[in-house]
């Protein structure tokens, strides 16, 4: 790139000068339309469950979920994306509680289709809150059966639809799921159902929360490296992508997020899709932690996020999305 003009004449500290200045001529800015809340549910009552290892993050019961949705209405978050953690006694080597039609997910998705008219909802499409290994489908011979998986997730999709899921996200990074599942939902007359493919989805080291609030951490056997991606390729990234899109896949999931801002811009810079970026749970308690021993400050958040936005996201989910938003309502 050639610099046109040099010191004394050229000062790029003028346009830094005061906050008027910088936020007029900032070239991203992050709102609460770029956010989309995870919540999880649990089963019970009038329960509102503190998760440990996610320091502010809770388990809802489904007669209190309105009251978190509430929230992300009046801060205009324009999606929620919901994950179960579900008991013991209804996980087994299959995920058979994937297809129940009142399972944790849809029994959610009927009280938010009900009450809140204004917010998009959105479901993985995966089977480890469901199986007693842990694994995201059927674990056969030490490893997942791809073509046995599939056909369950296409089942298990079209149920979230049926139920008013508006954009459904297949996390389990299986070979030609995507395919199967617009298949199957277009055959439904579910053709205006999105499909948010975590095209992306590396094997990543900073699931650990997560695991452990949808209850499959402690389960888990063996890796998942035998179908998440190796965090040591990009190109490979490209491959996932362009084929998911090829399937019918109408945005594009990368994660994490922070880690991998190179696979986010290459992703938008060579696709021109819809990137959706996902700053997972293992990074949420890494800033959350920092802030809480003062080692940074609270504007690392926006700042972390904005880091995503500018690397190509068109929204995040993130977990600090109410925070976010009451911040930026309030400034």
């Amino acid at each position: 790139m050639k610099i046109l003009g040099k010191y004394p004449n050229l000062r790029l500290r003028r346009v830094r000068k005061s906050d008027w200045i910088r936020r007029l001529i900032s070239e991203n800015k992050l709102s609460a339309d770029d956010l989309i809340l995870p919540i999880f549910v649990r089963e019970g009552k009038n329960k509102i469950e503190p998760i440990k290892s996610m320091p502010g993050v809770n388990r809802y019961s489904i007669d209190k979920l309105s009251y978190v949705v509430e929230k992300a209405c009046n801060f205009k978050i324009p999606l929620i994306a919901l994950f179960p953690y579900t008991p013991n006694n209804k996980k087994n080597n299959y995920g058979t509680e994937a297809l129940n039609r009142n399972n944790l997910v849809c029994k959610a998705l009927k009280i938010i289709k009900k009450n809140f008219k204004e917010i998009g909802t959105m479901c993985d499409v995966a089977l480890d809150p469901y199986t007693s290994h842990g694994h995201d489908g059927i674990f056969l011979n030490g490893d997942v059966d791809n073509d046995k998986t599939i056909k369950i997730l296409a089942k298990q999709a079209l149920l979230q639809a049926q139920m008013g899921c508006d954009i459904i996200a297949p996390s389990d990074m299986m070979d030609g799921r995507v395919a199967e599942i617009r298949k199957i939902l277009d055959k439904n007359n579910f053709k205006n159902t999105k499909i948010l493919s975590y095209a992306v989805k590396y094997a990543s080291n900073f699931y650990g929360p997560f695991r452990e609030a949808v209850g499959s951490k402690r389960k888990l056997k063996g890796t998942k490296k035998t179908y998440q991606m190796d965090f040591r390729n990009s190109q490979e990234a490209l491959r996932e992508v362009a084929v998911d899109i090829n399937e019918g896949a109408d945005m594009i999931m990368v994660k994490p997020g922070m880690p991998y801002l190179d696979i986010i811009k290459t992703i938008k810079d060579s696709f021109k899709i819809p990137v959706i970026s996902y700053q997972v749970s293992g990074e949420f308690s890494l800033i959350k932690n920092g802030i809480k021993n003062k080692l940074i400050n609270e504007d690392s958040i926006l700042e972390s996020l904005t880091s995503l936005k500018r690397a190509g996201s068109s929204a995040i989910v993130t977990y600090f999305a109410l925070d976010v938003a009451k911040k930026l309502k309030s400034n």
